[in-house]
């Protein structure tokens, strides 16, 4: 890569929650939010035009930041990952029975050098069964952890999980079939980081938990008694709520510290779209999507991410004033995360960007013809891909290991506009040909594992599987991946 100087730059990032296209330019249309009770239902799911307000933020609870996954002494695997039962305090003197992996609610970062294979015991602690799905991540189809992969209460297995690919933000959640939503909804999530090799000459910030910040946002709905009842709260097109939680935290507060901070964002959500700026209006730097560093960094004032998919960004502190203030908020203005700026005597020297020496997309790759098409369409339990719902005896598709094909998605309008799906493929991280005939935005010039598209939408993708084995394709919305949005593909 050819290496340019970035200079100082203040960043923003405005999150924001699903809204309708009619009024504003956001991924989600005509979307359903509503509970299955009349009390819930302007939280719980996705009612046409009707996307429930997120809390602010009071910035009353330190930003928690999830563990790193430590190696296993004296056994014959790395690290071991286990899905349990938790109790969390979300609210004062108030339990609430939550999943987690290796404690109460969500997970460890498990950190993989690029180019390095770890074995990884999974055991499910949990009353039912149970996938451990490493989302990103190019393995087997065998350990993928999709519907086929499932745990039953009490057992384990050892995987062995090989960063083959470049340094990327991934993460790891239940796929077990007919109850993925739930078991995200409860707290089933958890940050999978393949780092650079220490050789690299990035100069990105790198120190874990200090300028180097995962960041998983997800919105919560609660009943009367402050517990996440999943079959009272739940909707078949996607539950969301009105309590915003970044890395399990309501109310959450971050103190900077480091005048170049680099974010990594998960949409960890069962449903809800996020949309990135700063409350100070100014840009931010996007580095790099779900599989890795953009093309080129890309300077913007919004960044919308759909459920699952990640993206990394840098934020300069540096020029900040001691009387100015600064939080992600969302569009209607709404605090996600306060940051409090309490800067060390570090330099504020900006890293070193890069572009491409090759073009994202080649002209053969371009004109490569559609082999595959793929139909999304519907709501609630009506969702159907290519006008079937998933069975797990059925293979949909096939294609040969290590060979290149293009995919059509198209995202079929229903009689009300339709609404927005994005699609998610396992087992591979491909790149965004075109959007109905028009090049990707610069910011989705980088590997994808998912992609929005829009209602009435064909999107070209280009897709290659390295690894043998059947894997799954769907909405990622998660009450939709239940209800039956999803397909098998065979690679051989």
């Amino acid at each position: 890569m050819r290496k340019i100087t970035l200079g100082s730059f203040v960043l923003s990032f405005i999150l924001v929650g699903c809204s309708n296209m009619s009024s504003q330019n956001t991924p989600m249309n005509n979307e359903h939010m509503g509970g299955n009770t009349d009390s819930q239902q302007d939280m719980g799911g996705m009612m046409h035009g009707n996307v429930p307000l997120l809390e602010s933020s009071k910035g009353l609870k330190a930003l928690a930041i999830p563990p790193i996954l430590e190696k296993q002494q004296g056994q014959d695997y790395d690290y071991e990952v286990i899905a349990q039962k938790g109790n969390t305090e979300f609210f004062d003197g108030v339990s609430t029975d939550t999943y987690g992996y290796n404690g109460d609610l969500l997970g460890p970062t498990l950190k993989i050098e690029e180019g390095d294979s770890v074995d990884v015991k999974i055991t499910n602690n949990l009353d039912e069964p149970t996938t451990f799905h490493w989302h990103g991540l190019e393995v087997r189809g065998e350990i993928d952890g999709g519907p086929h992969g499932g745990i039953q209460p009490g057992d384990s297995q050892i995987v062995t999980l090989e960063a083959d690919q470049p340094a990327a933000t991934l993460w790891y959640h239940p796929h077990i079939d007919g109850s993925t939503a739930e078991q995200v909804f409860k707290g089933l999530s958890g940050m999978l980081l393949i780092d650079e090799k220490p050789s690299s000459a990035s100069q990105l910030p790198t120190e874990y938990g200090v300028d180097d910040i995962p960041l998983i946002f997800q919105d919560r709905l609660f009943d009367d008694n402050k517990q996440l009842n999943y079959n009272k709260l739940m909707n078949d097109d996607g539950t969301l709520g009105t309590v915003s939680i970044i890395n399990g935290t309501i109310h959450p507060k971050l103190i900077v510290t480091k005048p170049v901070m680099r974010f990594r964002l998960l949409n960890g959500a069962n449903a809800r779209n996020y949309t990135f700026h700063l409350s100070n209006g100014d840009r931010f730097t996007q580095i790099a999507s779900d599989g890795g560093l953009l093309d080129e960094p890309v300077e913007t004032k919004s960044l919308t991410l759909a459920a699952s998919e990640r993206a990394e960004i840098l934020i300069d502190f540096s020029k900040l004033t001691d009387e100015e203030s600064l939080s992600l908020i969302n569009d209607e203005g709404i605090e996600l995360l306060p940051f409090d700026v309490a800067l060390d005597d570090s330099p504020a020297s900006s890293p070193e960007m890069w572009t491409a020496d090759e073009p994202f997309l080649t002209a053969q790759e371009k004109a490569r013809p559609v082999s595959k098409d793929i139909e999304l369409f519907g709501m609630m339990d009506m969702v159907t891909i290519n006008g079937k719902k998933f069975d797990p005896n059925r293979i949909d598709l096939r294609q040969e290991q290590g060979v290149t094909e293009v995919w059509e998605v198209y995202n079929k309008p229903d009689m009300m506009g339709g609404m927005i799906h994005p699609f998610h493929i396992h087992g591979t991280q491909f790149k965004i040909i075109s959007r109905d005939g028009k090049e990707p935005e610069p910011n989705e010039q980088g590997l994808k594992d998912s992609v929005l598209v829009n209602p009435g939408e064909k999107v070209k993708l280009l897709v290659t599987f390295p690894e043998e084995g059947i894997f799954m394709f769907h909405c990622h919305i998660l009450e939709h991946e239940d209800n039956g949005m999803m397909g098998q593909i065979e690679v051989f």
